[in-house]
């Protein structure tokens, strides 16, 4: 029997889409709701087709649904066999989460209150306000930190990034019960040189909270979306980093971050 009597039950949010059985956002296995709207414009953008609040059709593509918390959670329910036996749960990523709080908020309160683990992927890119009520009902914490240097965050994720860092470091040394774990993509050529890994380690290194730093290669896995949806692709010449220069830059951070992985 449906329970219509918790906060959030009938708010409706944009989702773009829900994906089962992954592996790579979060422990065991993950059913992961990706939200709709960012407000960061990053040139090597995977999902680009999360960027847009609104819901788009492309070419006969329809990308987004309006969703109510308790039928986001009807279809996480579903999963829950998977979650006890793998360790997993519910992630929810973007987008940016932050562009739609409250009913991030609730989604998260709700899924924690039937002991569905919770994970959030996120830029951190808005208000305190609205990220730490989010914080708080998350069991693990995966935040982006693409760039320390303002001007490179400006001209390739299109926002300035001192909302980010500043809520990056209140996520980090807050009293919480979270795992924080900070990701960095790797973009061959912009943010892979020496001088900009020993500044994200060193401002990693003020972070008490953080459990490790996940370093990510770039890829072009959403090249052909970008194509989808009629819009050039800004990273088309770059290539995937290699193994090596994958382990050199490991061992740039690594001098500050204890856990690099």
């Amino acid at each position: 029997m449906i329970n219509n009597n918790y906060e959030g039950y009938n708010l409706k949010g944009t989702i773009l889409r829900l994906e089962r059985s992954s592996i790579y956002d979060g422990d065991g296995y993950r059913t992961v709701v990706f939200m709709k709207g960012c407000p960061l414009r990053c040139q090597w953008c995977s999902t680009p087709e999360s960027q847009n609040y609104r819901i788009e059709e492309v070419k006969g593509n329809r990308y987004g649904k309006i969703m109510t918390v308790e039928e986001v959670l009807q279809e996480v329910r579903k999963d829950i066999p998977f979650y006890f036996h793998s360790g997993g749960g519910m992630t929810v990523s973007g987008g940016e989460l932050l562009s739609q709080p409250e009913y991030v908020r609730c989604l998260l309160t709700r899924a924690r209150w039937e002991a569905i683990d919770t994970a959030i992927e996120t830029t951190l890119y808005g208000s305190w306000e609205a990220a730490e009520p989010i914080l708080q009902v998350s069991n693990t914490v995966f935040a982006d930190l693409k760039f320390t240097d303002d001007e490179k965050h400006r001209e390739y994720c299109g926002v300035s990034n001192k909302l980010i860092l500043e809520n990056l470091k209140k996520a980090g040394t807050m009293n919480a019960d979270y795992k924080l774990i900070i990701r960095t993509p790797l973009i061959p050529g912009i943010n892979d040189s020496e001088a900009e890994l020993g500044s994200i380690g060193r401002f990693c290194a003020q972070l008490t909270n953080l459990d490790y730093l996940q370093l990510l290669p770039y890829h072009r896995l959403g090249s052909d979306t970008y194509r989808k949806l009629g819009r050039p692709y800004p990273m088309k010449d770059l290539r995937t980093p290699s193994a090596e220069h994958m382990d050199w830059c490991q061992n740039i951070i690594g001098k500050y971050v204890k856990t690099v992985i």
